[in-house]
């Protein structure tokens, strides 16, 4: 396995009270495949994808400070990506997101 070097602080910097982007998140688990999918609530336009090779992953990390909020890394086909800072409201939204990835893995 790759390690890596967290970046990830803490959400506390985050303006959480109102975020850029609100919308539905899936995890896609088919044969090795594991995508996090960002869409839009209503159309199910795709926002952005994360693929998760393995794990843990730089793909996936949580902030230092609240179990509730994670960095992803958004890439695109092309290989650009991008690191979002996503959450939930619910701790129990926050701990199935963890148990679905590392399912996935096992």
């Amino acid at each position: 396995k790759q390690w890596y070097q967290r970046r990830v602080r803490g959400a506390a910097d985050w303006n959480l009270g109102s975020p850029d982007w609100s919308g539905r998140m899936r995890i896609v688990s088919k044969g090795d495949r594991c995508i996090i999918r960002l869409e839009d609530k209503v159309t199910g336009q795709l926002f952005g994808e994360c693929p998760i090779d393995e794990w843990p992953s730089i793909a996936v990390e949580t902030v230092l400070d609240s179990c509730r909020y994670f960095v992803i890394r958004l890439s695109d086909v092309s290989g650009r990506y991008a690191f979002i800072g996503i959450g939930f409201t619910d701790r129990g939204d926050s701990f199935d997101f963890n148990v679905a990835i590392s399912d996935h893995f096992k």
